[in-house]
């Protein structure tokens, strides 16, 4: 198990956190540009070594009724990635001109790989189709074979 001071340290070198000393010598950390109410990424580090991350966006983590994640066990990789997946998951996403012609009102969902590509997952006329920019990559009769071939190549959501 990592200690506090270790994963302070890794916490700290994501710089689009803030960091905001709380009660009983615990630590929060903040993303201030999130795109939701929710702000807290890092919920209460306590000396401990426990403390909570959100991933209420995230459906690869099992989670509280608030969105997160106990991080007591941890190891460093462990931590990294679900920091790092979480920032991604609350910072506002930004449409180029061809995603909104692509996009319109539709909701869509935006997935990742570790290769940092992304493709978007839009319902279309009750099909399911998957977008890389203007290309249409795949399209599935339901959204669980879309969400399948998906997780499949690597993919998860942000």
């Amino acid at each position: 198990m990592l200690t506090f001071n270790e994963k302070l340290a890794i916490i700290e070198t994501f710089p689009e956190l803030e960091r905001k000393d709380v009660s009983l010598k615990r630590v929060n950390f903040q993303l201030p540009n999130s795109a939701s109410d929710k702000k807290n990424v890092v919920y209460h580090l306590h000396p401990n070594g426990n403390g909570f991350v959100y991933a209420g966006n995230l459906h690869t983590y099992q989670t509280d009724d608030k969105g997160m994640v106990n991080i007591r066990d941890f190891s460093t990789d462990e931590l990294k990635k679900l920091i790092q997946e979480s920032i991604e998951s609350l910072l506002p996403v930004e449409k180029s001109l061809a995603e909104e012609a692509i996009i319109g009102n539709q909701v869509e969902e935006r997935w990742v790989n570790e290769e940092k590509n992304h493709l978007i997952l839009i319902n279309e006329n009750d099909t399911w189709n998957i977008y890389f920019g203007l290309n249409l990559e795949e399209s599935f009769d339901t959204y669980g074979e879309a969400e399948e071939f998906l997780t499949e190549e690597g993919f998860h959501r942000v």
